[in-house]
């Protein structure tokens, strides 16, 4: 792996919260203001910044708090694009994916995924089809698809309904920890000079002359108000993005339509005992048409996922009855054990970025682009949405070309890509002999280069519960932007999203050592009336 275009020492730049701020007055400039601390905007700041630009980012919540960190943890090329004829889509994800393994091995990973058949002809329609995705993907394949007997698909899946089986397909695609990537991003933009800041809100856009000038933000804890300067303000905020469109055209005066149909996907999450083999069960037609997948990660197991049509955006939106009882009866139809209400350790709710076509069906998401979309206003605002994670890097190229295109930015060596930019903890991850796959509990291995340094830290071996450590909970605070006890066991760590009994449990622990790190409101009591919604209720 290169590790030329890599930071040496990523925490030589401070990330003391009061200096980030300061160095908001001190900049007289930007070339870039992104607004949304999430997949896309993250991608764009990294991007922005090793191609010269001077660049800062603003998130008015946590980083990937919303639809970044609620992903299903796939890394793919959409299987379901390749059956809609989407090809060109479907390669640019596939060569995406293999990039995003390339680039951080530590917590994206390969993941072999079976789809049994019930049916005498699913496993050569299906398997026809996945070859054809296998080659697709060129030299950036990671495994070749397999047809199996029954005794092949049990073998690998022990727990899935053996009566009616017939036999199935295997076939190879990615897995990834969304939080803690987004993170790592965050990092190593940071580390290459991008100015980056969570829990600062967006109250306005500047105009001058007509034009998009700048953005005027506050600071949640300190609530100082800063006037930010910037030749360019790229709109990088998921769902939300409507919001910000609508800021800058009240200056404006441009009358704008919203741009989404926004849809939410839930996931329910149970014990590996529903799914103990490092594979994933892949279901691709369900009674009503949906895709069903229960996937192996971090010691559990991820069941879902739906894909519900809603008009408002909550930040933390809840699942509906009917979301809940379709993953569970589905998921009894295929495993041998059905998992009932009692059996969830978590559940949690994410909302993509549709993307509306012209002549939208009212109340239908079917057909709705999950390709990304880049907007200008006439005011110079872009604004770009939809798309997937695996994409990020690219749509983050596309974003930049645009802005250059429009004579918003300087010109840019085109030689300098992301694809050759190993994330913070990526570099000699490969040579570790103790590397584990993201299907067991987080632990040292989850830091990747970076676990020795971790061992230093005051707390190393004080261990909160399997994974989560008092040194882990401190580096958070150091190192990787963490404000609240939610920032720590939602995303840094990910228990909460595993297990939110035990993360109610653990979260007086984790805000003393907080406060001891001198984070003076952890929000501890705002953390424990989210974990609770992140429980389903067992009267279900």
């Amino acid at each position: 792996m290169d590790g030329s275009l890599f930071c040496a020492n990523p925490f030589q730049v401070s990330m003391d919260r009061s200096a980030l701020l300061d160095q908001l007055l001190a900049t007289d400039t930007y070339d870039i203001a992104i607004i949304g601390g999430g997949a896309t905007g993250l991608g764009v700041a990294l991007d922005a910044t090793l191609r010269g630009y001077k660049v800062v980012l603003l998130e008015a919540h946590d980083f990937a708090k919303g639809t970044s960190s609620r992903a299903t943890k796939l890394v793919h090329g959409g299987v379901r694009y390749l059956a809609q004829g989407n090809l060109s889509l479907v390669k640019e994800a596939l060569h995406e994916r293999g990039v995003l393994l390339h680039n951080a091995p530590h917590i994206a990973q390969p993941l072999a995924f079976v789809m049994p058949s019930y049916k005498w002809w699913e496993t050569a329609f299906y398997g026809i089809g996945l070859m054809i995705y296998d080659l697709l993907a060129g030299k950036s394949a990671i495994g070749s698809t397999e047809f199996l007997s029954k005794e092949q698909v049990l073998e690998r899946l022990p727990e899935v309904q053996s009566k009616g089986l017939r036999g199935g397909v295997q076939y190879w695609d990615g897995q990834f920890d969304d939080a803690r990537l987004a993170i790592e991003i965050a990092r190593t933009a940071h580390s290459k000079g991008a100015h980056l800041l969570n829990y600062c809100k967006v109250e306005s856009i500047l105009h001058q002359h007509e034009k998009v000038a700048g953005l005027t933000c506050q600071d949640k804890e300190s609530k100082r108000l800063f006037n930010i300067k910037a030749n360019c303000v790229i709109n990088a905020t998921g769902v939300w993005v409507d919001g910000i469109r609508s800021k800058d055209a009240e200056i404006s005066g441009e009358k704008i339509e919203p741009l989404l149909t926004p849809s939410q996907g839930v996931h329910l999450v149970v014990d590996r005992s529903f799914l103990s083999q490092d594979c994933a069960l892949l279901v691709p037609s369900t009674q009503d048409g949906r895709v069903l997948f229960a996937v192996p990660w971090l010691g559990k197991v991820i069941l879902g996922t739906t894909d519900t049509p809603r008009t408002d955006l909550p930040i933390e939106p809840l699942p509906f009855k009917q979301e809940v009882d379709f993953i569970l009866k589905e998921s009894a139809r295929y495993l041998t054990k059905a998992p009932t209400p009692q059996d969830v350790r978590s559940v949690w709710v994410g909302l993509r970025p549709l993307v509306k076509p012209h002549n939208t069906v009212s109340g239908s998401t079917k057909g709705i682009s999950r390709e990304h979309t880049i907007l200008m206003s006439k005011s110079g605002l872009v604004t770009v949405t939809g798309g997937k994670w695996t994409t990020y890097r690219a749509m983050a190229e596309d974003v930049l070309q645009q802005c250059l295109d429009a004579g918003l930015v300087k010109s840019f060596d085109k030689d300098v890509t992301t694809a050759d930019c190993p994330l913070v903890g990526a570099i000699d991850f490969s040579s570790d002999s103790e590397t584990l796959s993201l299907t067991h509990a987080q632990g040292l291995h989850s830091y990747g280069a970076e676990k020795s340094l971790l061992m230093t830290m005051p707390g190393a071996d004080t261990w909160l519960c399997e994974g989560l450590s008092e040194a882990m909970v401190r580096f958070a605070v150091r190192f990787e932007y963490a404000r609240t006890v939610e920032d720590v066991l939602a995303r840094r760590s990910r228990l909460l999203f595993l297990d939110a009994q035990l993360a109610l449990e653990l979260s007086d622990k984790v805000a003393t050592i907080l406060e001891s790190e001198k984070i003076h409101n952890p929000q501890l009591a705002a953390f424990k009336t989210l974990a609770q919604s992140y429980m389903l209720p067992t009267t279900h």
